[in-house]
């Protein structure tokens, strides 16, 4: 397992060594050049057995002890956002890859309560934290998300609707 700071990447690449899924961790310290524009790195490349290989970003967010909305700290559920960096280097980076990839967002969620109490039926323990990895396609994602921040340069999807399209990492091996 390659050395990761950021835990909820480190907690994906456990739960992706755990089923058994072949991937490569991408180097992060190393940005690719495309003409004259830096792409963002993705994290991983996933091979699948039942669909296209996957060219992975992921994306770690903490979810609530409670589905049902705001908690006291302000912490909602089903948070989404990304940067337009983000989608517009992952669209990139999957037209180099070519037609045998898709790419995808996979939402590494640390759950800030006991996990019986969460929406997940697959979750992983990692450090005695628990994660559920929950994913959507880079195409369904865009053509669901919203600006969120222009100053940021952000994107989200509406967290209903977003809970209706999101699958779990397990159903793309």
């Amino acid at each position: 397992m390659a050395q990761r700071s950021v835990h909820y990447e480190a907690a994906f690449e456990d739960f992706l060594r755990s089923r058994g899924a072949p991937y490569v961790a991408v180097d992060e310290a190393k940005k690719s050049l495309f003409g004259r524009h830096a792409l963002k790195s993705f994290d991983f490349v996933v091979y699948s057995s039942t669909g296209p290989n996957l060219l992975v970003d992921v994306k770690g967010r903490k979810f609530p002890d409670s589905v049902r909305g705001l908690k006291r700290d302000g912490q909602r559920a089903w948070e989404n956002w990304i940067t337009r960096d983000d989608a517009e280097s992952l669209i990139q980076w999957q037209g180099v890859f070519g037609v045998e990839f898709q790419a995808i967002l996979t939402f590494a969620y640390w759950l800030q309560g006991p996990p019986q109490r969460s929406p997940f039926e697959d979750v992983h323990l990692f450090r005695q934290k628990s994660y559920a990895f929950m994913a959507v396609p880079l195409e369904r994602y865009v053509a669901l998300a919203k600006p969120r921040s222009r100053k940021w340069r952000t994107l989200s999807a509406p967290s209903a609707v977003f809970a209706g399209e999101v699958r779990s990492f397990t159903d793309f091996l």
